[in-house]
């Protein structure tokens, strides 16, 4: 791993506070196409990416998602088709890889989104089925999560992570590196 990409992940941070400033669609393309290129478990690539721009709309989805804060002006639903997923890799691919695979298309998304001088934040307390209706979707796409989007108000605060002593451990539970 480069410094530069650690120091990227380092500075990736939750978002809830945006200016009232749009989003250029190029910029956002720029993050769909990050999403793109995540790994996709058997390269089924089930996701589906809205981006909502729509002031109204936005407006709309925040009163459905309790967890969403800060009058983001744009939301991204991340969304998987979950029959093309089952069709292509069958049972767990529709269950579960589709999910995984929106994640890891939520990571680059977020972190080519730092690189970029947006912030975002990703949500998961909205009301599915009112946030369905809004975008129209059919039965077959699930929305995996929101991430709103947009330039930050301010730097987003620094929380602290569990040292790697706590949280790492090599071959058997508890145990440490022997190539020292």
């Amino acid at each position: 791993m480069t410094d530069d990409l650690l120091t990227l992940m380092k500075s990736r941070r939750s978002c809830r506070h945006f200016l009232d400033k749009a989003v250029p669609c190029k910029l956002l393309e720029t993050l769909i196409e990050a999403g793109r290129f995540a790994p996709s478990a058997s390269n089924v690539q089930a996701w589906k990416f809205c981006l909502i721009t729509d002031p109204d709309l936005v407006r709309k989805v925040d009163l459905f998602s309790p967890g969403l804060s800060g009058k983001p002006p744009v939301i991204l639903a991340i969304c998987s088709d979950r029959e093309y997923a089952g069709k292509r890799g069958g049972v767990a691919a529709s269950e579960i890889l589709a999910t995984i695979d929106a994640s890891m298309a939520a990571e680059n998304i977020m972190l080519e989104a730092v690189s970029l001088g947006l912030g975002t934040c990703a949500i998961k307390s909205f009301n599915n089925a009112a946030v369905r209706k809004l975008l129209k979707l059919p039965p077959q796409i699930e929305i995996e999560l929101l991430l709103s989007i947009g330039y930050p108000d301010a730097d987003p605060h620094i929380s602290l992570r569990k040292p790697l002593e706590e949280i790492l451990f090599y071959n058997k539970w508890k145990e440490t590196c022997i190539n020292e």
